[in-house]
């Protein structure tokens, strides 16, 4: 029962209609037995300062940060988590002793998740994209101690800001994705993950069907890889349909949201946990 002393949680990003968040979070809330409810805000870029900043005021305890905002509540923070510093992005900010936000990135640790138990050091891994969800990716498979990770993308500009992110990791390369080399890297990857947006839901349901660089980028995949697609929605996507049938093993973005949203909870409340099944049923009722 919502009370006057009930207290909030709050997601901050442009747009966050989408999220998925309140749900699985205000059943977590719930079945731990919190004084607590998860509501979306949205806010616009010349009111983040004034937004971030009033919510330590009032009964806030905590906050997660989504697109276009992971970068720009760095100045907002008067402690940041080392993995947050790697990867240039915070996701998640609660309330120190001073009443000031304290910010890390559970997106690294929520990735991880689904990948922790299929023994996979030494492995070769592609990642598709160069936009902000690569720099957890990258620094998630440089934690599961990948001999190669080689990033594809479109955009030169992008891809180039990245590697220069990661220039001291001699196990990181970037190529473009229309390199001679492709076809052979896709062929020996032992894992792919997309972090594009292509195959997301949209209101137009035409684009649904294409894959991230077009089907013949794909021709010589084969069945032992693992194919990982950041998108949740819809679950699976066009990408994770066509693995499937080429007899991959594929796992969707549903994953590394709800992990990455049991990681931001136990960091809220300094060590609480919940079981997994606990958001991921929230969700397949709501989907």
């Amino acid at each position: 029962m919502i009370t006057s002393k009930t207290s909030f949680i709050a997601l901050i990003g442009n747009p966050v209609t989408h999220s998925l968040s309140p749900i699985m979070q205000n059943a977590a809330f719930q079945y731990l037995g919190l004084d607590l409810i998860y509501i979306a805000i949205p806010c616009k870029d010349e009111d983040l300062r004034l937004v971030i900043n009033s919510l330590k005021k009032i009964n806030c305890k905590g906050l997660n940060i989504t697109i276009p905002y992971k970068e720009k509540v760095f100045d907002l923070c008067a402690e940041v988590t080392p993995v947050a510093k790697t990867i240039k992005a915070i996701n998640t900010l609660k309330l120190n002793s001073n009443q000031e936000w304290s910010g890390t990135n559970t997106d690294v640790g929520g990735f991880i998740y689904p990948l922790k138990d299929l023994n996979l050091p030494n492995k070769e891994g592609i990642i598709l994209g160069s936009g902000g969800a690569a720099r957890s990716v990258i620094q998630g498979l440089i934690n599961l101690n990948f001999s190669k990770v080689t990033i594809i993308s479109r955009n030169e500009k992008s891809l180039n800001e990245l590697m220069k992110n990661f220039k001291n990791q001699s196990q990181v390369k970037g190529l473009l994705n229309s390199d001679d080399q492709i076809n052979n890297l896709i062929e020996e990857a032992d894992l792919i993950v997309n972090t594009t947006p292509v195959g997301m839901k949209k209101e137009s349901n035409n684009a649904n069907n294409v894959l991230p660089y077009g089907e013949n980028f794909w021709k010589s995949l084969n069945s032992k890889t693992i194919v990982y697609d950041l998108i949740y929605n819809p679950a699976p996507t066009a990408l994770l349909k066509y693995c499937d049938k080429k007899g991959c093993r594929t796992i969707d973005g549903t994953q590394m949201l709800i992990a990455q949203g049991l990681k931001s909870l136990s960091f809220w409340t300094n060590g609480l946990e919940v079981p997994f099944e606990i958001m991921s049923n929230a969700l397949k009722k709501y989907l």
